[in-house]
């Protein structure tokens, strides 16, 4: 017999962030599927039956069961990945990364990741296409 799932109550304002999550349109994709998963674990559903409402692999539908479980919202965003450590903040990011909705690059349309190299410096530039392409 399979384990039991993780029950999942959430207060009013983490199902709101959950439900904003979700729905918007710059959240990345993992990050929304997780807060979708996490949404139908609140409702009662099933890890088999999130399966097939969300699409993910039912390992998938369990590990963010059980990481919103132990960590609440914190858990749905990524862990710290093997390697060596960032030379640059979460702020500096969240800056660059902020700018490109708001500012094109000069002579171009859209930003590539050689321009946001060129508009925060090479080695910020660096670690930013390494945290975007993943």
């Amino acid at each position: 017999m399979g384990r039991t799932a993780v029950a999942i109550e959430l207060t009013a304002l983490e199902r709101q962030e959950l439900e904003s999550l979700a729905r918007a349109r710059k959240t990345g994709q993992a990050l929304a599927r997780g807060a979708r998963i996490v949404l139908a674990a609140a409702d009662g559903h099933e890890n088999k039956a999130i399966r097939d409402l969300t699409g993910a692999d039912i390992n998938t539908v369990g590990k963010w069961r059980r990481r919103f479980a132990t960590d609440r919202l914190d858990g749905l965003y990524d862990e710290p990945r093997p390697g060596t450590p960032r030379s640059i903040g979460d702020e500096e990011i969240a800056q660059t990364i902020g700018m490109t909705p708001e500012e094109t690059p000069r002579d171009a349309t859209h930003w590539s990741l050689r321009s946001m190299a060129q508009a925060g410096g090479e080695a910020e530039g660096h670690q930013l296409g390494s945290i975007i392409s993943r």
